[in-house]
């Protein structure tokens, strides 16, 4: 499940540098959040981070873009892949 940024969005740009998957941009006239990039924070946090720091309560589950907390961590292990360092 994506999430979406509403037009109560008043620009405060406190989620932003929030989010763990550079999902968050600024749009036109509001933040929004590439659906693409987006993972509720699935493989970072808890919850979503844009979520708990907002002061208006603008981000919504983006209801055409239903994932499941499964859909959610695949898509964090492709955007992550070649990210994690290893070590010998």
């Amino acid at each position: 499940m994506a999430l979406i940024i509403t037009d109560e969005c008043i620009n405060c740009d406190v989620c932003e540098p929030e989010c763990p998957n550079e999902a968050i941009y600024q749009g036109e006239e509001i933040y929004e959040i590439d659906p693409d990039k987006c993972t509720e924070c699935v493989g970072h946090f808890e919850q979503p981070q844009c979520q708990e720091v907002c002061p208006v309560d603008c981000i919504p589950v983006n209801p055409q873009r239903i994932e499941s907390k499964e859909q959610l961590m695949e898509k964090y292990l492709e955007l992550t892949k070649g990210s994690v360092e290893t070590t010998d």
